[in-house]
């Protein structure tokens, strides 16, 4: 049905996707707050790892397992229409928060997502206080929590490129997956390396000052990424 995804969309794909303003402003909370409570910048930094192969884990098997429901219910021509489509409206509505930000309907993370973050981040605090080893097992729950909290907010690109997979070989698929996450998660690394020097001030004004602009680039990529799914089965 579909040719194999070119490695520059799926490298560009996994980039808009890191880029996200809810994944940026998620991860530099978490990490600016792990950096007040954990007793040293070591210890930030493992949990910090910790989280990021939480994420990592949990987008890789998600991915796997829309995959593989596709192609086991015969949905797989349908899932990739679907996947088109959807990339296409996300883009409108990314380009839509460029002009009017925040107006009108916007991609987000899960209502009550930023409080229930909020919440479970609260308890690092004891945690490492009284049971330092569970700190590290609950940054790796925060981790699978975040993703499925920022999903309506991130998840357009990586369903296009599931939509993609899902017409091809399964088989195939397997590291083409690996690699999108591992490009996913090379800014998150980053951001925690920036939060671990201190910066996380600077991190959340420089989010601030440009999310209309990443939200303009995502946009612009998802309907390239949308019309040519399209494109390439006509």
């Amino acid at each position: 049905m579909a040719s194999p995804i070119p490695l520059e969309l799926l490298v560009g794909a996994a980039l808009v996707d890191s880029i996200n303003p809810c994944v940026f402003g998620v991860l530099i909370f978490l990490m600016a707050y792990m950096t007040r409570v954990f007793k040293s910048r070591s210890r930030m930094l493992l949990a910090g790892g910790v989280y990021v192969v939480a994420v990592y884990s949990t987008y890789f098997l998600l991915g796997m397992g829309i995959v593989s429901a596709a192609a086991t219910a015969g949905f797989s021509t349908y899932f990739y229409w679907f996947a088109a489509v959807a990339a296409i409206l996300a883009g409108l509505l990314e380009i839509k928060d460029y002009f009017w930000y925040g107006k009108g309907f916007s991609l987000q993370i899960i209502p009550g997502g930023a409080e229930r973050i909020k919440k479970y981040t609260g308890y690092f605090e004891s945690m490492e206080t009284k049971h330092p080893l569970l700190s590290l097992g609950l940054a790796f729950a925060l981790g699978i929590f975040v993703v499925f909290v920022e999903l309506p907010c991130t998840g357009a690109p990586y369903l296009a490129v599931l939509g993609m997979i899902s017409a091809g070989d399964l088989a195939d698929g397997v590291p083409l997956l690996l690699l999108y996450n591992l490009i996913f998660i090379l800014p998150l690394l980053a951001i925690i390396s920036l939060v671990y020097f201190g910066n996380s001030k600077k991190l959340e004004a420089w989010r601030k000052q440009n999310r209309g602009l990443m939200r303009l680039a995502i946009g612009l990529f998802l309907i390239m990424l949308g019309g040519y799914m399209i494109w390439s089965v006509t």
